[in-house]
């Protein structure tokens, strides 16, 4: 039994590569053209929905996830047990018509019905139907040039024309690719199987280019560049999708560290993205239960899908064209296009665009500050100086070409945009300033059969005239079960993650900023270098360290993309420390008017500019016109927390650095010597804690709690130094001094303010407590 049972496997791997004569379903090569054999096999048509059935268990593939399922029939038909046999992630393919370029119409739609989606490993799953809200799914439908069947049959004409010579040579390059296969097992089966293979080896993008290669090598260029030309449609959608995967595929957080890279599917979770209806600015707040501007809340049923956007409908019932995505800074809009890119190139959602072309305005504004800055271009060199392998393509201008454009990055182009007097342009070809080209994009005068995806901040975007703009929607950032769902994605470690979560649920305000996604790679990140001291944890986490963390990566961010320095190159100039501490010194002068928004006249006399403060700074925003503003431009915080955390930073960086107490007095121009550094750290929270007390109480206290947080040596000592001032300052004297009035004034508060005590107890931890 053993002998046979060795026999019959050396058989099987002599046969491994042993096909049936192909047909594809009756489609011959031309050797067969004098065989008639009709055989009549009883099928389930194409048409007819299948009941889902358990896949068994397969042999893993080596290959590109594609199987041509064969009968020993002259005719292949896709049966049920075709569906059932197919690898997991395979794609099988129904070829019964003689020739793939007559099909008829119902054909065509059979066919793009039978060819299934791969679904697996990195690819991920299909959209579930059943989620889907509008006429189209999420996948869509490739164009007929850009899918297998085409490109299946293009290679196929080309290799019938080789002569026996010309194949062998052919095969020879396809063997030195594919790993245990012979010339001799290749050579067996006509051109059918080695399309087969091919296809199944390189998959379908990598085959094309795979066999102009080939051809090359074999001094086959004739037939290259016809392959080529046949399939330019594919090719192209083929190198932007391969140009997609390498930028989207790995999420860049703050600083990349080699050994320690992210894929973008392991922790992307998908904001709430809504119908515009808000200013976006959440007014919770935990000393302030009455919030003068009640947040508007979207109901579950205007919240979109990232990727489908373009599947909305306008007032008209039509599609939209041109989509506004805003949202406050951090909330992920830059995160979201390249979550649209992946899927789209990865063919998990929109694969009836037949092409996705990504102009940042980052990359717009280069162009234009660059040297050549003074030359015109037309829309289409611009499109070819950053993608060249669009370089001669005529699709775009065709009517069935259903493509997006998408314009990340509003705010990064500095240029103001005449959206009266720009020149109209109604020709792609068209030599034009790039801020004309920008604006005639918007308009839809140029690459009119575009789809337009704009995405930018509040301050930036409020510009456009909505004439423009078909729908306006809003990044409302996470919900409190996607917060936990992306530190359970984040992190591998489910204790860990489990730790996490639990713990920044111990803090109030920091539950309400964790809304925004970047606030929660702030959390994740923070949490997780200090969970490795396995004392962390007994206490809650305090709430300073989080947003100094914040207000330094927004303010590197904003050297980077607005500055354009580079990560190396972040040392913070004199006045980067005078525009923050003018935010400061505007935010207390809010606070002391009891008001959360701010107008341009505010910025002025603070000597702020209203493009530093509401587009670039990042901790800043821009509110809806209302009724209320009398239509003056209103701007607030992030967070209203973020507010009197900016005003307490002020406070302390100017006794830090001035020794000055700015509460001691009404014109707050009181100054201390050094050697009164000790009554002066004392005086500044004695003031801080009188001002807390004055009605109306709670006014101040987040104030309090964020200053004596900065006060502590782990916030001044370790986490500013060298961004504000000099690694050499004077450490500050007098915290015991400073202790003892928080301690003084517990006592005195209990029993008569119960609220205003729990508050001190928090600040006097702020203050106090050694996180790790």
């Amino acid at each position: 039994m053993e002998a046979e049972a060795a026999e019959r496997k050396q058989r099987n791997e002599e046969n491994k590569w042993e096909r049936p004569l192909s047909s594809y379903g009756s489609m011959k090569t031309d050797s067969d053209d004098d065989v008639d054999v009709e055989v009549d096999v009883e099928v389930i048509p194409a048409c007819v929905s299948l009941s889902p059935v358990v896949q068994p268990q397969a042999a893993a593939q080596e290959s590109a996830g594609l199987q041509m399922c064969r009968s020993d029939s002259p005719d292949t038909l896709y049966t049920v047990t075709s569906q059932q046999t197919k690898p997991p992630g395979a794609v099988v393919i129904d070829t019964r018509s003689p020739d793939l370029d007559d099909l008829s119409e119902n054909d065509e739609e059979i066919m793009q019905d039978v060819v299934v989606a791969s679904s697996s490993g990195s690819h991920g799953a299909l959209p579930d139907e059943t989620n889907q809200s509008y006429d189209n799914c999420q996948s869509g439908r490739l164009h007929a040039e850009q899918d297998l069947p085409h490109v299946f049959k293009s290679i196929q004409n080309i290799v019938d024309r080789l002569t026996i010579e010309e194949r062998c040579n052919f095969l020879m390059l396809l063997c030195q690719q594919k790993a245990g296969l012979t010339l001799q097992q290749a050579m067996e089966g006509d051109s059918l199987d080695i399309v087969d293979r091919i296809l199944e080896n390189f998959g379908q993008d990598d085959s094309l280019v795979f066999t102009i290669r080939a051809l090359e090598n074999i001094k086959k260029k004739t037939e290259a560049t016809e392959l080529q030309n046949q399939c330019r449609r594919a090719l192209i959608r083929s190198q932007l999708k391969e140009y997609f995967i390498r930028k989207y595929k790995i999420i860049r957080e703050g600083v990349v560290q080699p050994g320690k890279l992210r894929r973008l599917d392991d922790v992307y979770v998908e904001p709430q993205i809504s119908v515009y209806d808000y200013g976006g600015v959440d007014p919770l707040h935990e000393h302030s239960p009455h919030p003068p501007s009640p947040l508007r809340g979207s109901s579950g049923d205007t919240f979109v899908g990232v990727n489908n956007l373009f599947r909305l409908r306008n007032s008209d019932g039509g599609l939209v064209r041109t989509v506004l995505t805003t949202g406050i800074p951090g909330i992920g809009k830059t995160v979201s296009v390249g979550k649209f890119c992946l899927d789209w190139a990865e063919k998990r959602a929109n694969n009836d665009l037949q092409f996705v072309i990504t102009l940042s305005f980052r990359d717009l504004w280069f162009l234009r500050s660059s040297g050549s800055a003074t030359q015109e271009m037309s829309i289409m060199e611009v499109i070819v100086f950053f993608y060249p392998e669009c370089k001669g393509i005529k699709y775009l201008e065709e009517d069935d070409c259903k493509f997006l454009i998408i314009m990340d990055s509003f705010d990064c182009y500095k240029a103001p945009l005449d959206w009266e007097n720009t020149p109209v342009i109604k020709d792609n070809h068209t030599r034009a300033h790039t801020d004309v080209l920008i604006v005639n994009v918007i308009r839809g005068t140029v690459l009119c059969g575009a789809w337009v995806w704009i995405l930018g901040r509040h301050a930036a975007v409020s510009q456009i005239p909505c004439q423009y703009i078909d729908v306006v929607t809003e990044i409302q950032g996470f919900s409190d079960e996607m917060k936990d769902d992306y530190f359970t994605k984040r992190f591998h470690d489910e204790e860990l993650a489990r730790k996490i979560v639990t713990h920044y649920k111990r803090l109030p305000m920091l539950i309400a900023l964790a809304r925004q996604p970047f606030v929660c790679w702030v959390v994740a990140t923070v949490f997780e270098r200090y969970y490795r001291c396995r004392s962390y944890g007994l206490h809650p986490p305090r709430l300073t360290p989080f947003y100094i963390n914040v207000l330094i990566y927004q303010t590197n961010r904003r050297l980077q993309i607005y500055d354009g320095k580079g990560a190396d190159d972040l040392k913070w100039f004199s006045e980067d420390k005078q525009l923050l501490l003018n935010m400061g010194k505007m935010a207390f002068k809010m606070l002391e008017r009891k008001t959360r928004v701010f107008y341009e006249a505010d910025m002025k006399e603070c000597g702020l500019k209203l493009t530093e403060v509401a587009v670039f700074s990042g901790i800043c925003t821009e509110e809806l016109l209302t009724a209320d503003t009398d239509g003056r431009r209103t701007f607030r915080f992030i967070h209203f927390s973020f507010q009197e955390f900016m005003a307490a930073l002020y406070v302390f960086i100017v006794f830090r650095c001035d020794s000055q107490n700015v509460l001691g007095s009404s014109v707050f121009a009181k100054l201390f010597k050094p050697k009164d550094q000790i009554k002066s750290t004392q005086s500044l929270v004695q003031c801080a804690v009188e001002r807390t007390l004055w009605p109306p109480l709670g006014h101040y206290d987040m104030f309090l709690r964020f200053l004596c947080g900065l006060l502590s040596p782990q916030c001044h000592d370790m986490l500013l130094r060298g961004f504000f001032y000099p690694h050499n300052i004077p450490k500050i004297s007098g915290l015991a001094e400073a202790q003892r009035v928080l301690e003084k004034a517990i006592e005195t508060a209990q029993g008569k303010n119960g609220e205003g005590v729990e508050n001190l107890k928090e600040c006097l931890r702020e203050m106090t407590q050694e996180d790790a």
